[in-house]
């Protein structure tokens, strides 16, 4: 069965996914029997295009590449609903920046998908965020799947660890860091930047956003940690009930103070239960070096989840960066299309 691919949102991280699949169409192919065609590009900015028997990739990506636009091809048009059913898609990547207050567009994108039986991967967590409950019961109403690894960290198979490697453990804790931005600044303070040079380096590198307001307030680390709640627990955890604070306060002479104790700090999101139920929070902590999470360093991601059958399994892996987003939505489509 030929898998016919709709992508909505062709910037760093969509257009990353073309690669890999143009890189490895033989290899997923003969590995894992997953034969697909890329019939619908949308792109808040270079249009949309449409050709039900498949697009030619790399000449997509050659235009991408040489102009960052579909130079070459015939601009589609019509509601997004019109041009999946023109596209014959039956998976959407949905790849849309993120809002966090209403999770559009993606939201429209994935409710119109999932309307239709289209099977939906994203790495966009503003939809999760704000209608989880709603999607996974639109999903069941059309028998579509749905898919989201690339929202809490990136390519690092978080999700995947606790549906399947994790299945009948009991969860007692987690603690992690969750967000590679500020994890790569407080690295870079450690090595004598102050907070605006790690803060600008972190830009220029790409691994943190012009805005980073939601990276170094915390609120990104608080919406993901709200989501684990739920996939680790079951719980609502709303982001607004969470604890948290940022590391915009964070100097120089904080982190050579803790050096001195023995301790790094690292900004850590964890949900553990208490006498008044589960407790969530993203807090600025110092840790032992001794600690499994204080040589977590730069923009790499960690978590520590402690279980009942499995005692504490920490998994470490990239929590940020164009190519390891693109992989976990690859991921996410060749395990819906098996």
């Amino acid at each position: 069965m030929i898998n016919r691919i709709a992508l909505a949102g062709c910037g760093n991280v969509g257009t990353a996914l073309l690669e890999i699949l143009n890189d490895k169409k033989k290899e997923l192919d003969e590995k894992f029997g997953f034969e697909f065609k890329i019939t619908m590009i949308t792109d808040l900015i270079k249009g949309s295009i449409i050709d039900p028997d498949g697009l030619d990739l790399q000449k997509v990506l050659n235009a991408i590449h040489s102009t960052n636009s579909f130079e070459g091809f015939v601009k589609s048009k019509g509601s997004f609903a019109e041009m999946l059913e023109q596209s014959r898609a039956t998976m959407l990547a949905e790849a849309t920046p993120t809002n966090m207050e209403t999770g559009e567009p993606g939201l429209s994108h994935i409710k119109t998908a999932l309307g239709l039986g289209i099977h939906v991967a994203m790495t966009n967590k503003g939809p999760i965020a704000v209608a989880m409950d709603e999607l996974t019961d639109l999903a069941k109403k059309h028998h579509a799947k749905m898919r989201y690894e690339g929202v809490i960290m990136s390519g690092t198979p978080l999700i995947n660890m606790i549906h399947t490697g994790m299945a009948g453990c009991t969860f007692e804790k987690i603690e992690g860091i969750l967000n590679g931005t500020t994890n790569f600044v407080l690295t870079e303070m450690e090595n004598g930047l102050s907070y605006n040079e790690a803060l600008e380096k972190a830009t220029d590198m790409g691994y943190a956003e012009t805005d980073s307001t939601m990276d170094v307030n915390g609120l990104d680390s608080a919406v993901k940690t709200s989501i684990i709640a739920r996939i680790l627990f079951d719980e609502k955890i709303p982001v607004e009930s969470i604890d948290r604070e940022g590391i915009t306060e964070i100097t120089v002479e904080k982190i050579e103070n803790a050096k001195e104790r023995g301790n790094k700090i690292k900004l850590i999101s964890g949900i553990e239960h208490t006498k008044n139920g589960l407790h969530a929070y993203v807090s600025l902590k110092e840790i032992p070096f001794s600690h499994s999470l204080a040589g977590i360093d730069g923009a790499t991601n960690a978590v520590t989840i402690t279980t009942d059958n499995l005692g504490e399994v920490t998994l470490i892996g990239p929590g940020a960066g164009r190519r390891e987003t693109g992989q976990a939505l690859l991921a996410d489509l060749v395990a819906m299309a098996q």
